[in-house]
């Protein structure tokens, strides 16, 4: 489940949104220690993975 996410800062070539968003994915999952969470909560599973996304492409 654990795979190093590069860094994406100052990174050239520009980190791009499916970078951005693949490791928002790795993150959620470290977090809640689901690799693929259960049917009844993949909309919230999927909420969080796209407010980490967004608050990294506002950060970078």
């Amino acid at each position: 489940m654990c795979r190093n996410i590069r860094v994406l800062y100052n990174f050239e070539p520009p980190t791009t949104r499916e970078e951005i968003r693949a490791a928002a994915l790795q993150y959620v999952r470290k977090v809640s220690g689901l690799a693929k969470p259960p049917a009844a909560d993949v909309a919230a599973f999927e909420t969080a993975i796209d407010e980490v996304a967004k608050s990294t492409r506002r950060l970078l």
